[in-house]
């Protein structure tokens, strides 16, 4: 775990080296936010939230106490996509924190992120979650498919980030590590290629092994 922290960390430091020094300012409710400086510190995300074209909870991993309940990550969820719905932009700043998002045929994806974090570093990782998605989904990156494939979704989103640490940038190596495991889960068949009767018979086997133990 702090092996794959370390090659995330530097990997990210390159990606941010390689756009430039950072002197991004953000535009919020008339008010002018000038963010600090990068540093090799870990790169944390808040939270990752995925809404439908109504502002609907499609998925969400909240790894920061800041909405413990149901009912205050409702509300902010609202806030959130009131905020986005008709923006051109893809960065907002909402309760503090920065927020970068990617709209996808009738799906919202955020990355919510602390004020201190790096714009272009959450974006960056946002890009690569979503074409790995986009590459386990045969390119439908939309509600219907990310909720009949809502395994998938969540296996990308734990290679990406792990308890709010950012591990992966590389949408092909997040998309690999998601198909293997699929596989080995599968006895060696990706979930994504199999047919109905392997899909039953994986299934009766796991009720199997469950009544065993």
């Amino acid at each position: 775990m702090e092996l794959k922290c370390r090659i995330a960390r530097v990997r990210l430091f390159i990606l941010f080296v390689e756009k430039g020094k950072r002197t991004q300012n953000y535009f919020d409710e008339g008010k002018m936010v000038k963010s600090g400086p990068a540093t090799l510190a870990l790169y944390t995300v808040k939270a990752v939230i995925v809404l439908d074209s109504e502002g609907k909870r499609l998925l969400s991993k909240y790894y920061a106490p800041d909405y413990p309940t149901l009912k205050d990550q409702r509300v902010f969820e609202k806030a959130l996509f009131d905020k986005t719905k008709k923006l051109q932009s893809d960065i907002v700043l909402l309760d503090n924190q920065v927020v970068v998002y990617k709209n996808s045929h009738d799906a919202f994806i955020y990355f919510v992120g602390t004020m201190d974090e790096n714009e272009l570093i959450l974006s960056a990782v946002l890009q690569a979650f979503y074409e790995a998605l986009s590459m386990l989904l045969n390119g439908q990156v939309e509600k219907r498919a990310i909720l009949e494939s809502a395994d998938l979704v969540f296996l990308a989103l734990d290679e990406t980030i792990d308890d709010g640490i950012i591990l992966e940038s590389d949408s092909t190596q997040i998309a690999a590590r998601v198909t293997k495991k699929d596989a080995a889960e599968a006895g060696g068949v990706p979930i994504t290629e199999q047919t109905i009767a392997q899909a039953l018979r994986q299934a009766q086997e796991q009720f199997t092994k469950s009544l065993l133990k």
